[in-house]
């Protein structure tokens, strides 16, 4: 008789320890707060566990005779959830558009510096009374155009062959502006060059 009473009073109380039964990660301590499936040399480990019906109760009485009832088969549902690993294509596209930004306040700069550069050259030219020493103003805006130019070129925000290119003219500029007013006057050696160059191209 006690034997039927203990049976009956821990199936009363399956109900409700299946009901609070829940994984909240995994724990070596205490197996029952895990749950985990071995196949082979993988396992799977579920980060929370929860029951879709309740237990009905393993034990009745049917005209006298002790029934025993077969519980019902339970469903577990169980949720994995794994860190989503970071979008390395968007990453790209981030830093691509943030090189893009500072190489084009790079390649504007030296743009705008070039710019100064050659409207100062080509006031200077049109001016008739023009002195020697103005030069010395427009040879400053040279110097920070070049500036600009050598930091585009060396964050690779303009090809070494372009920025050779672009102070090459503003020296040639400089240098037309002062064989027009008469300051520099070529030797006979480099013009010599020069019209060779002219007619091989």
């Amino acid at each position: 008789m006690a034997t039927i009473v203990q049976c009956l009073s821990s199936c009363a109380t399956l109900d409700s320890k299946f009901k609070v039964l829940s994984l909240k990660g995994i724990s070596s301590s205490s197996p029952s707060s895990s749950f985990s499936t071995r196949r082979g040399a993988s396992a799977t480990v579920c980060s929370s566990l929860s029951f879709s019906q309740s237990v009905s109760q393993c034990v009745a009485f049917s005209s006298g005779n002790l029934l025993v009832q077969k519980p019902m088969r339970q469903l577990i549902v169980c949720e994995a959830a794994p860190t989503k690993k970071a979008d390395s294509a968007a990453k790209r596209a981030r830093q691509a558009e943030k090189r893009r930004v500072y190489n084009k306040s790079k390649k504007s700069e030296a743009r705008t510096r070039m710019k100064k550069v050659l409207e100062a050259l080509e006031g200077l030219k049109k001016k008739t009374d023009a002195q020697p020493d103005e030069i010395v103003s427009v040879e400053k805006l040279i110097g920070e155009a070049y500036s600009a130019i050598d930091k585009a070129v060396k964050v690779k925000a303009l090809h070494k062959n372009t920025g050779a290119r672009r102070k090459s003219r503003l020296a040639r500029r400089k240098k037309a502006v002062e064989i027009h007013h008469g300051w520099y006057v070529p030797d006979a050696a480099a013009a010599t060059e020069a019209a060779a160059v002219t007619m091989a191209a």
